[in-house]
């Protein structure tokens, strides 16, 4: 039987280190592969990966346009037609909506839009709808909630 006392490392899995700066015999001693002279020969010295060599960097060159505001909240959208599958008065949110497939990620924000009909009550507790949407759940006897998420 397998256990802590009794493993053992698969032979050919592990290869032994390059030992650097050993001596001219190993072939890699002397500058130890790094050539000679310059920024990448040094220790500690390397290059970000976004330097272009002095060359004007390509997020300089771009035009940048409009604004991108940072503080956008965004919503996956659900419609009033994609509610058909749930059984009559069952409880709707965003665990329910994942489980059924209709959102992608747990933690998206949820916003019920009204394209579609419905003709069974329905509890929804989402972060919002639209007031088409809450007058055809409410119509069809149900209720919306708004629940704040984060």
């Amino acid at each position: 039987m397998l256990d802590l006392s009794n493993l053992q490392v698969r032979p050919g899995s592990k290869r032994k280190a390059i030992r650097l700066g050993r001596g001219n015999g190993s072939g890699h001693g002397g500058t130890c592969g790094r050539g000679t002279k310059g920024q990448k020969s040094r220790s500690g010295g390397s290059i970000a990966p976004w330097f272009e060599g002095g060359q004007m960097p390509i997020y300089r060159r771009l035009p940048k346009r409009g604004f991108k505001n940072r503080f956008k909240v965004e919503y996956a959208v659900v419609n009033i037609k994609d509610l058909l599958d749930f059984e009559p008065d069952s409880v709707v949110d965003r665990d329910a909506l994942v489980q059924k497939g209709k959102i992608g990620r747990k933690d998206e924000r949820v916003k019920l839009l009204a394209m579609g009909d419905i003709d069974f009550a329905l509890k929804i507790r989402l972060s919002k709808a639209s007031k088409a949407a809450v007058e055809k759940i409410k119509n069809a006897g149900g209720t919306f909630e708004p629940v704040e998420e984060d």
